[in-house]
C-alpha cells in the first residue's frame, strides 16, 4: 500500500498534463501512486493519460463514463485510492522538486495526522515564481508541532484550496464534507477538513507550484470534433463557464454549515469560520454586477440560519456595510453603490477617451463593411505574413477548389509579392480598400501565422490557424522565458490574436499538445495532419523526376538538401558549414542544395558547381521530394521530411547555446528514439565522415527515423487538406480517419524515379507495353 495518493483531475489540460505527472514521476520519494481521473476530454486530455498510464505502471488512468464535474473526478480519484494520504493535484501545476519526501518526513515525525497543510508558491499568467501569503502564515507556524483550528483560527487564512494540503485517507472517508459540486467545492471541502480535523501539523515549505491560467470561456459547438469513445463537452450553466452564480455561493457556504453542525469541535471553530464567511460575501458584493437583491436577499437569510450563538460583530465602517448586506439592506447598500459608480465613472474617463481615440484608426470603410451580411462563400488566405502563396493554406485552397468549389477563395499577398502570383489567383493588397472589405465580410479565414491586431473578428466568422510547422523551439507565451525569442513581442495583443482562433491544426500528438501550452484559448484542435505534407505522401514518380530536372540534378545523382534555421539572436545567415569542402569531398555525384531561412533576404553563398542555392525557391515541399538526404540543424523541416523516410543528418554545433537561448520542447540530440532523427554532426569533418562511411544511411539510423517518424506524422497520410475542407467548409462532422505511419508506403527514392521512368520506355523511346 503506497503512502500517498496524487490524486489528478484530467479535463481540458492537453497543454499542462504531461509535465505535471512528470513532475510526480521524478520526485526522489518513489512510495506514492498517481490517480489520474478523466471523464470525457474534448481535447484529448484523456487519451494523453492513458499514454503516460500505459508507459509508467505508478500511474493509473481512471475513465468515467458519464461527465463527474470537478467534485465526481476527485472523489473517484479517492475511492480508487490505496495510500495512506490523498494529495489532491491540478493537472495545470506542478510539484515541485523534493516535494513529495518532505511531506512523507513530515506526516511521519507528527505521527500520522488527519491533516498536514504545506507551502505552495503562485505563478502569475505570463509572471515568475512569487512566494505566497499562505506560506507566509505557515512559517509562522513552525514551532508548533500539532494543533487544531480551535488551537490556531488563523490557519482559515491560508488558501482554502484541497492541493496544499495531505488528508490522512481514513480521516477523508469518515469526514463529514464531501466534495461539493460546482466551481466551489474545493473551497468547501478544504474549509470542512480543516474544521473537522482532529490533528494538523504545517510544512511551511512551498510543495507545489501554482500556475495560474489564463481563463478562457469553453463552447462546444456542433460541429466540434470528438474522438472515438470520449464524450461531448455539455455547455451552459456549468464548470466550463465558470459563471455557476454567486447566488451559488451562498448557498454552498449554508451546506456547508449545515453539514458541519453537530461534528466534533464544530462549536469551537463556528465564531472564526462564520466571520471568515461574512468577510467573504461581502467581498463579493462589492463586484456585483447584477442580481444585487437577490444576493442581499440570500445572504441575510444565511446569516440568519448560521450565526453563532453570542456572536458580536466587529465596529468601524467595513462592519456598516456588512450590517446592512446581513440585515438585508439593499437599499442601503444600493446609495453606496450609487456612490462608488459616480466615482468609477469618473476614474474612466480618460480609458474611454483613449479607446475612442483607437476607433477613430480604425479606417472608416472597414467598420461601414462590418456593418453588413457576411459573405458566406468566401474565404480569405494568407501565409508567412503575407509573402505568397503557399504552405499549408496553399494546400487547403487547392483541395478547397475540387471539394468545395462554391467557396470563393482571396488571398492577401504583399505589393511585391502579388508581382509573382501564380495564374488565376485572386487576391488583395493589405491596407486597399478591397482588404478591408474582404477582412469584413468573408467568413472563413486560413493562415499559418496571425492576422493583424486591426483585423475584427465577427460573430459567425471562423479562423483556422494552419501553423508551419511542427515546435522543437518553444513558441507562443513560453518565449516570455527567453528574452531573445520574444524580442519585445507584445503577449497582450497574441492573446488577443490567439482568441480569434476557432481551429487549430495540428500533425502530431506532441504539436497539439505544444500548441495549447503555448497559445491558451479556447481553440479547437483538429488533428488533421498538415495539408502542405500531402504531396509527400501521394507524390507521383514523374513529378519527382520533374522537380529534379528543374533543379539541375542529373539523374543518378545524390542531391542533399541543406535547410539550417532561423536564429533569433542573430541577423543575418551564418552558415554553420564549410560547404566548399563538404562539396569537394562528396564529389561529383553529389549536389548541395542550400536553403535559407525565409527570413534572410539572401543566403549569401558564393558559387560553385557542387552547390545549388535554392534559397529562392517556392516550395520547401518539391525541394524535399528532390532531395535524397536532409540536413539540417533544429528546422521544422526535418518534422515533414520524415514522412518520406528518407535519412535526416542533424547538423548542430551550436545545440547548446540555442537550447539556452531560443528555448525547446525536447532533447533533439539525446539519442532516444522519437526525439533524434539519425546521425547527429558537430562539425564540418564529422558531417564528411558521416556521408562517406555510410552513416548517414546505416541501421542505426534507419531505427532512430523509423521511432521518430511515428511521433510526429503521426496524422500525415495525406488527406490533411481533404479532413480541413470536409469538417471547416462543408461542416462534416468528426474527421476522417488515419492510416498510421507504418500502413503507409513511402514514395519513390528520387534516383527510383529516374529508373522507373527507363523502365517504362522501349529502347526507340516509345512507352512500352
Amino acid at each position: 500500500m503506497p503512502r500517498v495518493s496524487v490524486v489528478v483531475p484530467v479535463r481540458r489540460v492537453r497543454g499542462s498534463l504531461r509535465e505535471c505527472l512528470e513532475s510526480v514521476l521524478s520526485q526522489s520519494f518513489a512510495d506514492f501512486e498517481i490517480i489520474g481521473v478523466a471523464d470525457g476530454c474534448p481535447d484529448g486530455s484523456g487519451r494523453l493519460l492513458d499514454e503516460i498510464a500505459a508507459a509508467d505502471p505508478r500511474v493509473r488512468a481512471v475513465r468515467l463514463a458519464e461527465p463527474a464535474g470537478p467534485d465526481g473526478r476527485r472523489t473517484a480519484g479517492a475511492e480508487h485510492a490505496r495510500g495512506d494520504y490523498l494529495l489532491f493535484l491540478e493537472a495545470t501545476h506542478v510539484l515541485l522538486p523534493g516535494a513529495l519526501r518532505r511531506i512523507a518526513d513530515r506526516l511521519a515525525a507528527a505521527k500520522d495526522p488527519d491533516l498536514l497543510l504545506f507551502g505552495h508558491v503562485r505563478t502569475p499568467f505570463r509572471g515568475t515564481p512569487q512566494p505566497s501569503r499562505s506560506l507566509r502564515l505557515l512559517k509562522d507556524m513552525a514551532g508548533t508541532e500539532v494543533c487544531t483550528l480551535a488551537d490556531r483560527p488563523e490557519l482559515l487564512e491560508v488558501a482554502a484550496v484541497c492541493w496544499n494540503r495531505a488528508v490522512r485517507r481514513e480521516f477523508h472517508e469518515s469526514g463529514h464534507v464531501p466534495f461539493a459540486p460546482g466551481q466551489y467545492g474545493d473551497r468547501m471541502y478544504a474549509l470542512g477538513t480543516l474544521a473537522t480535523a482532529g490533528t494538523v501539523v504545517a510544512l511551511p515549505v512551498p510543495c507545489v507550484e501554482h500556475r495560474q491560467q489564463r481563463h478562457v470561456p469553453q463552447l462546444a459547438e456542433p460541429h466540434d470534433a470528438v474522438a472515438p469513445g470520449e464524450r461531448r463537452e455539455q455547455t451552459g450553466r456549468s464548470e466550463q463557464t465558470g459563471q455557476a452564480g454567486e447566488l451559488e455561493l451562498v448557498e454552498r457556504f449554508g451546506d456547508l454549515f449545515r453539514a458541519l453542525r453537530g461534528a466534533p469541535r464544530f462549536d469551537a471553530v463556528h465564531e472564526p469560520l462564520f466571520d471568515l464567511v461574512s468577510r467573504e460575501l461581502l467581498e463579493t458584493y462589492g463586484v456585483l454586477r447584477r442580481r444585487r437583491r437577490a444576493y442581499v436577499r440570500a445572504v441575510a437569510a444565511f446569516h440568519r440560519d448560521h450565526l453563532p450563538p453570542g456572536h458580536r460583530p466587529a465596529g468601524g465602517a467595513r462592519a456598516l456595510r456588512l450590517r446592512l448586506l446581513t440585515g438585508g439592506r439593499a437599499g442601503g447598500l444600493g446609495a453606496l453603490d450609487a456612490a462608488l459608480a459616480a466615482r468609477r465613472g469618473l476614474l474612466a474617463v480618460g480609458p474611454a477617451v483613449r479607446r475612442q481615440l483607437g476607433r477613430r484608426l480604425t479606417p472608416l470603410y472597414y467598420r461601414l463593411q462590418r456593418l453588413l451580411p457576411l459573405q458566406r462563400d468566401l474565404a480569405v488566405y494568407s501565409a508567412y505574413w503575407n509573402r505568397g502563396v503557399s504552405c499549408n493554406p496553399a494546400a487547403v485552397h487547392r483541395k478547397a477548389a475540387e471539394l468545395a468549389p462554391h467557396v470563393r477563395g482571396v488571398w492577401v499577398v504583399s505589393q511585391k509579392a502579388a508581382a509573382s502570383l501564380p495564374p488565376g489567383i485572386d487576391h488583395v493588397v493589405p491596407g486597399s480598400r478591397r482588404y478591408w472589405a474582404v477582412m469584413a465580410r468573408a467568413t472563413y479565414f486560413f493562415s499559418n501565422v496571425n492576422f493583424p491586431n486591426q483585423v475584427v473578428k465577427r460573430r459567425g466568422q471562423v479562423h483556422v490557424m494552419t501553423h508551419h510547422g511542427t515546435p522543437l523551439k518553444v513558441m507562443g507565451m513560453g518565449q516570455a522565458r527567453y528574452p531573445a525569442a520574444a524580442q519585445g513581442m507584445n503577449f497582450k495583443d497574441l492573446l488577443r490574436r490567439v482568441d480569434r482562433w476557432d481551429f487549430s491544426l495540428s500533425s502530431n500528438p506532441h504539436s497539439t499538445e505544444s500548441w495549447a501550452s503555448a497559445y491558451p484559448c479556447a481553440v479547437r484542435h483538429l488533428e488533421t495532419g498538415y495539408p502542405r505534407n500531402d504531396v509527400l505522401v501521394d507524390a507521383d514518380p514523374d513529378r519527382i523526376r520533374a522537380v529534379r530536372a528543374a533543379l539541375g540534378v542529373r539523374p543518378g545523382q545524390r542531391a542533399v538538401l541543406y535547410a539550417p534555421t532561423f536564429r533569433d539572436y542573430e541577423r543575418t545567415f551564418t552558415c554553420r558549414l564549410d560547404l566548399e569542402r563538404v562539396a569537394k569531398a562528396l564529389g561529383e555525384d553529389t549536389v548541395l542544395l542550400v536553403r535559407a531561412h525565409y527570413f534572410h533576404d539572401e543566403s549569401g553563398l558564393t558559387a560553385h558547381p557542387g552547390i545549388v542555392d535554392v534559397s529562392g525557391h517556392p516550395s520547401p515541399e518539391e525541394l524535399y521530394l528532390a532531395a535524397d538526404a536532409l540536413v539540417t540543424d533544429y528546422s521544422s523541416a526535418m518534422f515533414d521530411y520524415a514522412n518520406l523516410d528518407r535519412p535526416i543528418v542533424i547538423h548542430a554545433p551550436d545545440w547548446e547555446t540555442y537550447r539556452a537561448v531560443r528555448g525547446v520542447c525536447f532533447d533533439l540530440l539525446s539519442g532516444a528514439p522519437g526525439d533524434t532523427p539519425g546521425a547527429v554532426t558537430r562539425s564540418t569533418d564529422e558531417l564528411i565522415r558521416v556521408f562517406s562511411d555510410g552513416t548517414w544511411d546505416g541501421q542505426a539510423a534507419r531505427a532512430l527515423r523509423a521511432a521518430f517518424r511515428e511521433r510526429f506524422c503521426t496524422f500525415d497520410d495525406g488527406r490533411a487538406a481533404e479532413r480541413v475542407v470536409r469538417h471547416v467548409l462543408l461542416a462534416e462532422p468528426g474527421l476522417l480517419p488515419v492510416t498510421p505511419p507504418a500502413e503507409r508506403r513511402p514514395v519513390v527514392l528520387p534516383r527510383q524515379a529516374h529508373a522507373h521512368r527507363a523502365d517504362m520506355l522501349s529502347a526507340d523511346g516509345r512507352p512500352s507495353r
